[in-house]
Parts: C-alpha cells; structure tokens; sequence
C-alpha cells in the first residue's frame, strides 16, 4: 500500500515498449531477470503486460491517464443532467421537510 507522500516513478511510452519487448523476446530471461536488468519492480513489468493485454496497446494507457479517453458531453447532455439534478434537489428538500 501506499504511504502518504510517496513519488511513483513515471515511465516513457518508448521505455515501456523497450521492457515488454524484452520479457517478450526473452532476451534477457524472465519477468523477474527483465526487470533486475533495468531496475525496475517485476510487478510494475506484470501490470503492463496486464495492461497491454487488455487493451491491444499501452498508448491507450498513456491516453487514459492524460484524461484523452473523455468524451466531450454535448448541451442537451448538460441540459439533461441539470434536470435530473433539480429533481434530485426538489426531493431532499421534500425529505427535510417531512422530518
């Protein structure tokens, strides 16, 4: 677990490519060889072979973090959620008035 404070390193698209094709290759051995030759956690290696597996690619990763996976959301989405959000408002309302 993470404790408060901590600094997660961050990795480049092309450092990442560069690892998983080495475990991939078996260049260098295993997970765990890959991940002693360029100092990095065997878990972190784990996680984007995850990754990469369930999405095709880790561009979508990077994507995905930068927020670029959000849809721009149209008037009538806005118009839509501030009805919904006056219904909501009018019902607690109702509710502290029966208290």
């Amino acid at each position: 677990m993470a404790s408060k404070g901590q600094k997660f390193a961050s990795y480049s698209l092309e450092f990442k490519n560069e690892v998983l094709e080495a475990y991939k290759s078996g260049k260098y051995g295993g997970r765990d060889q890959v991940a002693k030759h360029y100092n990095i956690s065997s878990a972190t290696i784990w996680n984007w072979i995850s990754k990469e597996r369930k999405q095709g690619n880790l561009e979508n990763d990077i994507n995905h973090k930068r927020g670029h996976h959000k849809k721009p959301v149209s008037l009538d989405d806005w118009k839509e959620r501030y009805e919904i959000l006056k219904k909501y408002q009018a019902f607690l309302k109702a509710q502290r008035e029966r208290k």
